[in-house]
């Protein structure tokens, strides 16, 4: 019924509650997971668990967040993308919010490094012919920037994809639109703080939005500053549903069919 379509079940933290995690999704109704790749280094764990079970699917990138981690090269990411169950390219991105923070506020300039991973992640995904997932943050301007000079204007040949866990504008919401993109809405929806962000949601057409947990990061009232995981993913699902005036297994119809339409996983 309702898809996580951003989620981290190689880290520790749920890694080693898997058992758990998988008979709370059936509970509750979440019959898919999409598990985000964030280094190279971690990438067979992410790819095992798609192999392990059939309702878990892979992607293959480097988080703009990490550093001293292998860089990622577009023929590698081609290679792992071949693999069976890997279905995008990502996380990757920008976020010039975690380094100038925490590197004592390096500029944007000190950050072309972060802009180069970017473009070779958009390079692949144009390639392999399979979406992006985008991370954004304080890099909303440089994030659609590149995408548009990479070629990513939803025109045929372009790689598509969704901003993930999204937190931006509204501008910057009809900016990924315009181009193709998909919007994705985490548990920070139901936060009392995110008033600005439930009103972009009211914008999102029902063809383009997309639902996730980003676990173990985020969870949603009522299990908010406790570790998230996939199957509180129909909380998001609620408060969308309760946004647009629509029964919540509308929402979870329509984000299961949008992820179906992005990403196009298949078993194996």
């Amino acid at each position: 019924m309702f898809v996580d379509s951003h989620c981290h079940l190689s880290f520790p933290e749920l890694a080693e509650q898997l058992p758990q995690i998988r008979a709370a999704m059936a509970a509750a109704g979440v019959d898919r997971a999409l598990c985000i790749c964030t280094t190279l280094e971690e990438f067979e764990d992410v790819h095992a668990l798609a192999m392990r079970y059939d309702n878990f699917w892979a992607s293959a990138g480097v988080h703009p967040d990490n550093e001293g981690v292998t860089e990622p090269t577009v023929n590698k990411l081609l290679e792992l993308a071949a693999r069976p169950k890997v279905v995008a390219i990502g996380e990757t991105g920008l976020d010039y919010y975690q380094m100038q923070e925490r590197k004592g506020g390096r500029s944007v300039g000190d950050m072309e490094w972060q802009r180069d991973r970017f473009r070779t992640h958009i390079r692949a995904a144009r390639q392999c012919a399979k979406p992006l997932v985008i991370h954004t943050r304080a890099s909303s301007a440089d994030t659609i920037a590149i995408l548009k000079e990479e070629g990513e204007d939803g025109a045929p040949g372009a790689a598509g994809g969704v901003f993930h866990c999204f937190t931006e504008t509204a501008q910057v919401a009809r900016a990924a639109l315009d181009l193709g993109f998909y919007v994705s809405f985490s548990g920070i929806l139901t936060f009392k703080s995110a008033a600005d962000l439930r009103e972009v949601a009211r914008l999102v057409p029902l063809d383009r939005l997309l639902i996730e947990t980003d676990s173990p990061y985020l969870a949603p009232v009522p299990y908010r500053g406790k570790t998230n995981n996939p199957s509180y993913v129909p909380y998001v699902a609620k408060q969308l549903a309760e946004l647009r005036g629509l029964a919540v297994e509308e929402i979870a119809a329509r984000t299961s069919s949008n992820f179906e339409q992005l990403f196009r996983p298949a078993k194996i």
